[in-house]
Formats: structure tokens, C-alpha cells, sequence
């Protein structure tokens, strides 16, 4: 248990980070990875470091298990997708990830904390891509991901969500 808890204290973050606060950003929507902070699935903390770019700290829990012993690729692109999409949220872009790509590197081992650095690429028009990597709080490359994002509006949420209900 003792070995536990000193690795969540790595959620932490580094001292000269800013606590970045997503729910307040993109309000419940984060609940699917990022949701629960007690369970045994993710842990997560945002923080912005000197370069203004979004970081995260995430603890991959036992219920996250692929391989034995280690992170399964599907939880790793959930955190990618939610981290990735959430850096263009907090560089003032409202958009939904149109396409996920992720390339595993190493297995990541379960119950301990990595790092996703992310950077927002380019802007074109409704186009945003972002960039990330999971690692190692070592800095050992684990997997990275590169998202294209769409910028949406209210007016195209209200469109999807009368062509659904229709």
C-alpha cells in the first residue's frame, strides 16, 4: 500500500506547472477517462508547464490491464484521445476529435504514473491537429498519438442533434 501512494504522489506535477483545472473547461464530459479519481481505472492530473502546453500525469490502474501486468492499447488511446482533444479545448479551440492515430512504443506497466506532453501543431480553418506522447516519468517514449480535431460550433451540435432525434 505504501509503495502505492508514493506513486500517486507523482500526480503532483513538477513545481513551476499550474494546476490546470478541465472539468472546469469542459464540464462533465471528462467523466469517461478522467471521471473517476478513486476507482481503479485512471487517475489523472492537468497541468500547464512553461511552454503554456497542456501536460498531463495519469496513473493507469489494474482495471486497465491488457498484456499482464501491463496498460491494454485501448486504455492507452482513451487517455491519448481525451488529453490530445482537451490541449485544443484549452488553446481556446471548441472541437471533437475526427481521427485518432496511435503508435505503441513500450508496454506501459500498470499502477504507475506517466506523463502526456502534448502540443498543438497547426490551425487551418476548422482543422486543428495536436501532437502527444505518453512517458516514463524517466522519459522513456511508451506510445504517442497524433489527433486532427474539428472545430464545432453551437450551431453544429444543435444540426446533429435534430438529424439524431429525427
Amino acid at each position: 500500500m505504501k509503495e502505492k501512494d508514493n506513486s500517486l504522489k507523482k500526480l503532483d506535477g513538477e513545481p513551476d506547472w499550474e494546476v490546470f483545472d478541465a472539468p472546469a473547461l469542459v464540464g462533465e464530459t471528462l467523466r469517461f477517462v478522467s471521471g473517476d479519481q478513486t476507482g481503479n481505472r485512471f487517475r489523472m492530473s492537468y497541468f500547464r508547464e512553461q511552454q503554456n502546453n497542456l501536460v498531463a500525469r495519469v496513473w493507469f490502474g489494474p482495471v486497465t490491464e491488457g498484456p499482464p501486468g501491463h496498460a491494454h492499447g485501448g486504455s492507452i488511446a482513451a487517455v491519448l484521445d481525451e488529453v490530445l482533444g482537451l490541449a485544443a479545448w484549452a488553446a481556446g479551440h471548441s472541437i471533437v476529435v475526427g481521427n485518432l492515430n496511435v503508435s505503441f512504443r513500450q508496454l506501459l506497466p500498470l499502477q504507475t504514473v506517466v506523463q502526456v506532453n502534448t502540443r498543438v501543431i497547426s490551425v487551418q480553418g476548422r482543422k486543428i491537429m495536436v501532437h502527444g506522447e505518453i512517458c516514463s516519468l524517466e522519459g522513456i517514449v511508451l506510445a504517442t498519438g497524433e489527433a486532427l480535431c474539428i472545430k464545432i460550433t453551437a450551431e453544429n451540435l444543435q444540426a446533429e442533434s435534430m438529424r439524431s432525434e429525427g
